[in-house]
């Protein structure tokens, strides 16, 4: 007979939470999933999967403009942002179901209720009612994901989160977004597509830092030309409210008088409540679960995956880590991820997708890059009327010919490099783009006919 309760206790049940259970579970571990939100985690209920149907419904009006320079009458169009909403929700109950079906199918625990580590090998579970409980395991999984963090001004408490606005009753005439990464410009996208006065505000002189830089500019000029105000190389000094909008007051000594503020200045582990520092379990400078190449923590008993860790915060990474370390610590398999070679999007409008390096990175790094670039208007705009425009770029190695890098802003970017990042983790060279045949007419052919 065990000496713990569990084998394996897993704190949180977003999706790297749960798939580290169900994989373990799998594989004949007692496991307790302790979650104190709702199955479902940022991802899918607060995060990528609401966020992704927003933009879904932002993007209509911009696609009956389109439908009217083919010829479309369109009359009467309008939107009901408090449906919408409601049935979002509704879409998202239906997950978080699936999520706890997925759970006690796969043969773990579930209890409802906050975790907190006491030493190595217990966890008390605080439920709703007050009450405490308390469980041991033989490993224990940090799986708790990260929160909206703000920077410190006076009448920073006035703005909202993302989570905040996902889930508005009604839709703001005007609205200011403070950020520029990639959860400020996709919401940026999603308010300016249902008519909304949209101000992007930030510290530096161009979005999305670490991208390809010509793949910021040209999200930034289409921003532009969409009708989203941009307010860069400024921050916000102070908040004030009135009666109904807010005083948003900038460093260059600018005021906007607007309806509503957005903070989207970054996230920051989710650690209060969990007992880390008493327990002397180490931390970084912004309070990430350190970890190593085994996703155990200096505690041998405790181990961490996803944006706790702060690594690479993108919830497929959180699943494998996962799925990774229940291969290791009770299915016998000696099985790490890479991070090389990560694909990942934004959903801004236009989208953008990336895999690899950026010319930028790869030089840093030592390569003699070669890069291949292809600007174009996209076939339906040139009907449409739509200035929008497609940028896509190869970074190829000029020693080894291998393709290192690919980079795409434009419709439908994170379908097409999801395909062009399996051949780059193959290791694929340029002469392997250029042997492949095109699909015409498509933007995706530009990925292997690009010879300049």
């Amino acid at each position: 007979m065990s000496d713990y309760d569990y084998d394996l206790i897993v704190i949180g049940a977003g999706s790297g939470g749960t798939r580290t259970a169900r994989i373990s579970a799998s594989y004949g571990a007692k496991t307790l999933v302790v979650e104190g939100d709702r199955a479902g985690g940022t991802c899918v209920l607060r995060g990528c999967v609401p966020k992704k149907l927003l933009v879904y419904a932002s993007q209509f009006s911009e696609q009956v403009s389109d439908a009217e320079g083919f010829c479309w009458q369109v009359d009467g169009f309008k939107s009901n942002w408090n449906k919408l909403i409601k049935k979002k929700n509704k879409e998202l109950d239906r997950l978080h179901e699936i999520y706890v079906n997925l759970i006690k199918n796969s043969g773990c625990d579930l209890i409802s209720g906050w975790g907190k580590i006491e030493d190595p090998n217990l966890v008390s579970i605080t439920k709703e009612n007050g009450k405490i409980i308390n469980f041991s395991a033989k490993k224990i999984m940090i799986a708790v994901g990260g929160e909206a963090s703000f920077p410190e001004f006076e009448g920073n408490q006035y703005m909202i989160n993302s989570d905040k606005a996902l889930d508005l009753n009604q839709l703001p005439k005007s609205i200011a977004i403070y950020g520029s990464g990639y959860i400020a410009v996709e919401f940026a996208g999603i308010f300016n597509g249902f008519g909304v006065d949209t101000h992007l505000i930030f510290r530096a002189d161009k979005v999305l830092r670490g991208f390809d830089n010509d793949i910021r500019d040209q999200l930034m000029s289409s921003m532009k030309e969409k009708g989203i105000t941009i307010h860069n190389e400024v921050t916000i000094s102070k908040i004030n409210k009135n009666n109904d909008n807010y005083n948003i007051n900038l460093s260059n000594g600018n005021i906007l008088n607007l309806d509503l503020v957005m903070g989207a200045t970054g996230r920051n582990p989710k650690i209060s409540g969990l007992g880390l520092k008493d327990i002397d379990l180490n931390l970084g400078s912004r309070g990430e679960v350190l970890v190593n190449n085994y996703a155990q923590t200096n505690i041998n008993s405790i181990y961490a995956i996803g944006d706790v860790t702060d690594k690479v915060t993108l919830t497929p990474v959180a699943i494998n880590e996962g799925h990774a370390f229940a291969d290791r610590e009770f299915g016998n398999k000696e099985r790490f991820i890479s991070y090389d070679n990560i694909p990942s999007a934004v959903f801004s409008q236009p989208s953008i997708a990336v895999v690899g390096l950026s010319k930028e990175e790869a030089v840093k790094k030592g390569y003699q890059v070669i890069e291949f670039k292809s600007e174009f208007r996209a076939m339906k705009n040139t009907i449409s009327g739509n200035p929008e425009r497609t940028l896509m770029k190869l970074i190829v190695d000029d020693n080894s010919q291998k393709v290192i890098g690919a980079h795409m802003i434009g419709p439908d970017s994170a379908e097409i490099i999801q395909g062009i990042a399996i051949a780059i983790k193959a290791g694929a060279l340029k002469s392997d783009f250029d042997a492949t045949i095109g699909i015409h007419p498509s933007a995706a052919e530009e990925f292997v006919t690009m010879r300049s």
